[in-house]
């Protein structure tokens, strides 16, 4: 119980959403050193993707910023939300990468973002997709980038479940 209760005490620490806020951050950054560094162009599901990532980093950035109980409810609801729709979109790459249908393995040209926040047109350093989804060259450890992130939206969501699970186990929710 000394492990759950410390982890639920720093839930409600500034480092603690510090070292969500620089992980997220850090891979964002990753993201971006792979499009202009090493010239990976993004495709519209991995832009999808680093938009889901981006919502983690503002996630903790805005208990950062005003940590406070309604704040951390807010922030623990948009990083589960940004975990879960990361997960589904890269699986969704992944069986776009990995099917055999030539009319499947195709996705959109321009990001569906709502009209009132065209972050392609307003950032597209950073969210245009130039990039093709079926494109999967780079590799680590024999898997490649969507597969990579899905692990890592999966982590992010078990964390974020442990971390929920010790504040209740606590007997304080946020």
């Amino acid at each position: 119980m000394g492990l759950l209760n410390g982890l639920s005490s720093w839930a409600e620490q500034k480092s603690a959403w510090l070292a969500l806020l620089a992980t997220s951050l850090a891979l964002e950054c990753t993201a971006l050193y792979f499009q202009h560094g090493m010239g990976l162009e993004p495709c519209i599901m991995c832009i999808y993707q680093r938009t889901a990532m981006w919502g983690i980093v503002l996630a903790g950035l805005l208990v950062l910023l005003f940590n406070h109980p309604l704040t951390r409810l807010v922030s623990y609801g948009l990083w589960g939300y940004s975990a879960v729709r990361g997960f589904m979109i890269a699986s969704e790459h992944i069986e776009i990468i990995e099917s055999d249908d030539p009319f499947f393995g195709t996705c959109e040209i321009f990001p569906n973002f709502p009209e009132w926040a065209p972050l392609h047109e307003w950032l597209p350093a950073i969210f245009a997709a130039r990039g093709d989804c079926l494109e999967n060259s780079w590799q680590f450890l024999s898997m490649g980038m969507a597969e990579w992130m899905q692990i890592i939206f999966g982590a992010y969501f078990v964390v974020l479940v442990v971390v929920l699970l010790a504040r209740v186990i606590d007997k304080k929710l946020f």
